[in-house]
């Protein structure tokens, strides 16, 4: 990882927008900073696309679709998006959803009965898609829990992944990147792959590294040195501030080459 000011201007200019993942990327104790929100403020004025994208649940994204500056945000990694407006878009149909919810609340009792010390995120009553485990936002589980919880999703055919704050497992192919790929193409008729040169991506943990392994402008907040030794994809240029306040610093560069 290169520091931000190894970030050349002349591709900080040609951006057209940025990805971002939310909690300890925009947040601090699951609020959005002052900072990171004006720069959401600050880069929306500057004509730039904001989306975020995030293991956080419908329930708890819609209000800030309302109140924040972006073109959208996608929860539950990428299983659907809501729009400032209240518009809702899904990946999977109906049908697929239903059936799915069902085989996610067989899994999460299976869990909360074999892993010592798990617990649903205090958010799942706003999830559609997926569960969510806390490991560090409420509660502590050791990092051989953590794995055991992962084991345990993908030996049910899920997929699983770990935040900086929880374990979030689903039924799909979804995911961070395909649900970038696919809001780009929903909300903005592009297909991002043939223009990441134009977009950058901000995160701060593994579950951020498919989206590290793909954007050319990748940026990790200053707080992904904790899991760095967990990662085999880090972001090209790391900021010096953590968590919002990193998020501030990388508008604060992206801006300074307009």
């Amino acid at each position: 990882m290169q520091p931000l000011s190894a970030w050349p201007e002349p591709a900080r200019r040609h951006l057209r927008g940025l990805f971002t993942d939310i909690d300890d990327t925009l947040t601090r104790e699951g609020a959005i900073t002052p900072e990171a929100l004006q720069a959401l403020h600050a880069l929306r004025d500057a004509g730039l696309v904001v989306i975020p994208i995030t293991g956080r649940p419908l329930g708890w994204s819609e209000p800030l679709a309302r109140q924040w500056p972006v073109a959208a945000i996608v929860p539950e990694n990428g299983a659907l998006a809501v729009l400032p407006d209240g518009r809702r878009l899904y990946v999977q149909d109906e049908a697929t959803r239903a059936h799915n919810a069902r085989r996610l609340a067989e899994v999460a009792q299976r869990i909360l009965a074999q892993v010592p010390g798990a617990r649903l995120a205090r958010d799942s009553a706003g999830r559609l898609t997926d569960i969510a485990i806390d490991h560090s936002e409420f509660t502590h589980l050791p990092p051989e829990r953590i794995d055991q919880v992962v084991a345990l999703m993908q030996s049910e055919g899920m997929v699983a992944t770990v935040s900086s704050i929880h374990i979030n497992g689903w039924f799909g192919t979804h995911g961070k990147w395909s649900g970038a790929c696919w809001i780009a193409k929903e909300l903005l008729g592009i297909d991002l792959e043939r223009e990441l040169d134009r977009w950058a991506y901000v995160g701060d943990s593994t579950n951020d590294q498919p989206m590290f392994e793909r954007f050319e402008h990748s940026v990790g907040v200053a707080n992904i040195m904790r899991f760095v030794p967990q990662m085999q994809h880090l972001p090209r240029y790391v900021t010096r501030s953590e968590q919002g306040a990193g998020f501030a610093e990388v508008a604060r560069c992206v801006l300074a080459a307009r």
